[in-house]
C-alpha cells in the first residue's frame, strides 16, 4: 500500500511539473518574437538605446533606471521592478497597462507569446 501512496504522490508531482512546463515560456521561441517585434525598438546590448531603452537585464531591474535613457514622465512615475508578472501585464497593453508611455506598440495579445518573450528577456543576464 505504501508503495502505490509513494507512486501516486510522484505521480502527481510529475504532472504539476509538466503543466507548469506547459505553460512556461520558450526562450528560442521568444528569441524570434523578439527579433520580430521588438529588436527595431530595442536593443539587447548593455547600454545600446535605441527608441526604447535596453532591455538587457530588465527582468529583475528596477522600473526606468537606465541612467542615459529618456524616459517618459509616466515611466518615471513608475516604482518598482519589472518581475515577469509585471511584463506580462505590460507587453499585453504597454499604453493601456501604463497610461502616457512612450511606447507605441500595440502589444501581444497571445500569453504565450508573452511568455515566450519574458523568457527571453530572463536570459539577457
Amino acid at each position: 500500500m505504501k508503495l502505490i501512496v509513494a507512486f501516486a504522490s510522484l505521480a502527481t508531482v510529475a504532472l504539476a511539473s509538466s503543466a507548469q512546463a506547459a505553460g512556461a515560456g520558450n526562450a528560442a521561441a521568444g528569441k524570434d518574437i523578439f527579433s520580430r517585434t521588438c529588436q527595431n525598438c530595442h536593443s539587447t546590448e548593455i547600454g545600446v538605446n535605441k527608441v526604447g531603452p535596453t532591455l538587457w537585464n530588465i527582468v529583475g531591474r528596477k522600473v526606468a533606471s537606465i541612467p542615459d535613457y529618456n524616459y517618459s514622465p509616466a515611466m518615471k512615475a513608475e516604482t518598482g521592478t519589472w518581475t515577469a508578472q509585471m511584463l506580462d501585464s505590460y507587453l499585453a497593453d504597454p499604453r493601456g497597462d501604463k497610461h502616457g508611455v512612450k511606447m507605441f506598440f500595440k502589444g501581444l495579445p497571445g500569453a504565450q507569446d508573452r511568455a515566450n518573450v519574458i523568457a527571453y528577456l530572463n536570459t539577457l543576464k
